[in-house]
């Protein structure tokens, strides 16, 4: 809330580079949509739904994330929202995850409880409504849905192995389904960055578990692995 009047009454700068006069600076915002990619299979856990990312974790798009996610910069949420959504249509442009005018769910990966309250803000799920409304402009019936629930607590994944995070992460997740039912049959999985896939992993096993497919899953960056 802090961060929200400060935005209002102090000059503003650029999150990504710090420059003054706006909140996320042209040459910033063409940094963070320049090229959105699928990531290469080898770099993710066998299992993880295609893959594809607005930018690489660093440089503006790094602070620009961190700003959003953690220092409550929910300004920030447009220009993320725009950049996951231009992926989102890039990658099913190229893979035809879906058929114009198919429905589809936009579901955000979920953060935990005690996560959440320290944030102040969902960042993911607020991505998630912006990114299903953007989506319906260009024709595809998206819907956001706030299925997955986290079922037990788990451990900072920094500086885990992949093999750690996927046994970290296994069963923590699960799908809350309403009497209606998924609001549809397939599920574009949305998260802010990509490690190792070992969490969309794990949230595409619960939607799968409750018949929900999931072809695609769309971040707004993702990390150079480390060999």
């Amino acid at each position: 809330m802090l961060t929200a009047v400060l935005d209002l009454v102090l000059p503003q700068t650029c999150a990504g580079c710090e420059a003054k006069g706006a909140r996320y600076c042209a040459a910033c915002v063409a940094e963070l949509t320049a090229a959105p990619a699928r990531q290469p299979q080898e770099s993710l856990l066998p299992g993880v739904p295609d893959c594809w990312s607005a930018a690489p974790y660093e440089g503006a798009v790094r602070r620009a994330v961190l700003a959003y996610k953690e220092r409550g910069a929910v300004a920030l949420a447009g220009v993320l929202a725009e950049a996951a959504t231009f992926t989102a249509v890039t990658a099913i442009a190229s893979t035809g995850a879906w058929r114009p005018h198919e429905r589809v769910a936009v579901v955000p990966v979920p953060s935990s409880r005690r996560t959440l309250r320290g944030r102040g803000h969902d960042p993911v799920s607020r991505l998630a409504g912006l990114v299903a409304r953007q989506l319906r402009a260009f024709g595809w019936r998206a819907e956001p849905w706030a299925a997955l629930r986290q079922a037990r607590s788990v451990a900072d994944q920094a500086g885990l192995s992949s093999t750690q995070r996927v046994a970290n992460l296994a069963g923590s997740h699960q799908v809350a389904i309403s009497a209606n039912g998924p609001p549809a049959p397939c599920a574009l999985l949305l998260d802010d960055i990509v490690t190792t896939g070992a969490t969309l992993l794990e949230a595409a096993r619960a939607l799968g578990a409750a018949g929900v497919r999931v072809p695609l899953a769309v971040t707004v960056a993702a990390t150079r692995r480390r060999s």
